[in-house]
């Protein structure tokens, strides 16, 4: 493997223009490929095997014309101080507002809160549910501007509106302010750190140029492999973080053999032999670890992962190929100061990182048992973790849809932010209206429900959605404890009706999601260590060394997860103090 990167590295260096060019055209393909791509039927929501997909399944089924992950809306009406909303001046402005979101093309429809029990007990706050036919991501512009419009409209009238939903949040995209300034920080790390702009800028060009092609080939696969804009989030990230770290390998062994009076030719020959064998395994481990969340069964987690994996091994390619080749463009730029000058500069010894090395050493016994204890330490939180997905609660008070969450908390109770959907399949009754209802009220029986909305049944009457509330929030325990009983008591629900029923809605998702993820976390672990450990003893020829990797793995992760839940779910160091637990 050593020798033939050595050749690859001589052979990138002096045939730069080449591999130079060569990397310039695949960029400007795929560029122009995914100029023209189509986009892809986005189906990132899709959680096979869970009970929640296939309640969402059953209402696509039996309710044609209605997609359950369609976009949707709530809007919240805050009466100001002293009044209500039906004071009639407020109810007017509230109904123009309903009438005027109803008025779309792409709206299902839009509740009129005076009408449907959405008017809280001391008349402070109404709210109206908006659906759509279409997702989030196919809303046109001019439904967005309807929808900003009729909360404009009421916010002249006098009244605090907030929204949130699908509809207000839209999708994430890929990249962004956080990214820029990750680069930024990176940059001046590196300026540091090599005391050259050519050293500190090329390990920036190179990890953006791989990024930039792996966003691309993302793009024209996307129609084909059902890739959306949120696939590509993760490849980003670590395509920027690997390629810049990998990059960095090359360069310092590169300055380093230079600094040994090797021509620069064969210091990047070098560079990439020894360095850049590290960079291969390193990036095969990863590779390893990111197809290894195909294991969890979620088909956007799959695809995040594969897309990510395959930005890791083009930034392994850049690395061993295009660094070599563009110093060769510039052999003496990346190196220090004093080096360009002409005066000798002696061989870095990383003085602290030497001092360090020494003192293991000399004590590693200490060293070990110490380390061990803290890693022991920072994971035993992680036995409390809780999986979820984040909601509206965990955004900043400073975005509308959190302080519609909080406004509907206050007025409507706690669980009201995470009803359950309640999916009746009565076809087989023999009286499905009287099954519905009665399923409707033994499920309002249940401890923890503190209301259930009337069931709306589809053409055919065989089938009924409704809504249970609970009485606490959507992340708690005591809700997710709910679920399990609702679910646990289905038999004894659905006795004498004839009838059956699922249970779905953004919280009972969430809670699924977070089962299977936390059901494959094991499985995940194994497979993941069990080829990185194949992997080693290939590399190293022998059993302990992998071995000890796997076990300072294993620390290292849970370490990481135990230190995630004290400071996000437990609340330890949080700035303003405490916070109730949230899901990790």
């Amino acid at each position: 493997m050593a020798t033939f990167l050595y050749r690859l590295g001589r052979m990138s260096f002096g045939r730069r223009r080449c591999v130079a060019l060569l990397w310039v055209a695949v960029l400007a393909a795929v560029g122009f490929a995914a100029v023209s791509a189509t986009d892809a039927v986005d189906d990132s929501s899709s959680m096979p095997g869970t009970e929640s997909q296939q309640a969402f399944d059953l209402i696509n089924e039996r309710f044609p014309g209605t997609d359950a992950d369609g976009a949707g809306a709530q809007i919240v009406f805050v009466a100001p101080d002293g009044q209500t909303v039906t004071a009639t001046e407020n109810r007017r402005a509230i109904e123009r507002a309903v009438a005027e979101l109803a008025d779309d093309s792409q709206v299902v429809g839009a509740v009129n809160p005076f009408q449907a029990d959405a008017v809280s007990k001391d008349g402070s706050t109404a709210y109206t549910s908006v659906t759509y036919k279409v997702k989030a991501d196919d809303l046109t512009e001019a439904g967005k501007q309807n929808l900003q419009n009729a909360i404009g409209e009421a916010e002249d009238a006098g009244l605090t509106v907030e929204a949130r939903g699908t509809a207000v949040s839209g999708s994430v995209e890929a990249g962004g302010i956080g990214e820029a300034a990750g680069v930024l920080v990176a940059a001046l790390v590196l300026l540091i750190t090599f005391g050259s702009l050519a050293a500190a800028g090329l390990p920036l060009l190179t990890a953006v140029l791989g990024v930039g092609i792996s966003m691309c080939v993302i793009t024209v696969l996307s129609s084909a492999f059902g890739l959306n804009a949120s696939t590509g989030t993760l490849a980003n990230m670590l395509g920027l973080a690997v390629g810049i770290d990998y990059a960095v390998f090359v360069i310092s062994r590169y300055r380093e053999e230079r600094a040994e009076g090797h021509d620069p030719e064969k210091a990047a020959g070098l560079a990439v032999g020894t360095a850049g064998s590290a960079v291969v395994f390193a990036g095969l481990t990863v590779v390893i670890a990111l197809a290894g969340l195909s294991v969890v069964g979620v088909p956007m987690l799959t695809r995040m992962g594969l897309a990510a994996a395959g930005a890791v091994l083009l930034s392994v390619l850049i690395a061993l190929t295009l660094v070599p080749a563009f110093l060769g463009f510039w052999p003496d730029a990346v190196l220090g100061r004093r080096a360009r000058k002409g005066k000798k500069k002696p061989r870095s010894t990383g003085r602290f990182g030497a001092a360090w090395a020494r003192f293991v050493l000399r004590r590693p016994l200490p060293v070990l048992v110490l380390s061990v204890i803290g890693l022991g330490v920072l994971a035993v939180p992680a036995a409390d973790l809780q999986l979820g997905m984040p909601g509206d609660e965990a955004k900043p008070t400073s975005t509308t849809e959190r302080r519609a969450f909080d406004d509907l908390a206050q007025a409507f109770g706690p669980g009201f932010n995470g009803p359950l959907t309640i999916v009746v399949d009565a076809q087989h009754s023999d009286d499905p209206k009287a099954a519905v209802t009665e399923i409707s009220k033994r499920i309002g029986d249940t401890d923890g429900v503190v209301a259930v909305s009337p069931a709306r049944l589809n053409d055919a009457g065989s089938t009924a959605i409704l809504s249970a509330t609970p009485t606490t929030s959507p992340t708690s325990e005591q809700t997710k404890n709910l679920v399990t009983t609702i679910r646990d008591d289905r038999g004894d629900i659905e006795a004498g009706t004839g009838a059956t029923f699922e249970v779905t809605g953004t919280t009972a998702v969430n809670i699924d999601v977070a089962q299977k993820m936390s059901d494959a976390l094991i499985p995940y672990l194994i497979i993941v260590v069990g080829l990185a450990i194949l992997l080693l003893m290939v590399v190293f020829r022998s059993i302990l060394v992998p071995l000890k990797a796997a076990v300072g793995f294993l620390l290292s992760v849970l370490a990481s997860l135990g230190a995630v839940v004290a400071v996000f779910q437990w609340g330890w160091a949080a700035g303003g103090g405490g916070g109730g637990a949230r899901p990790a």
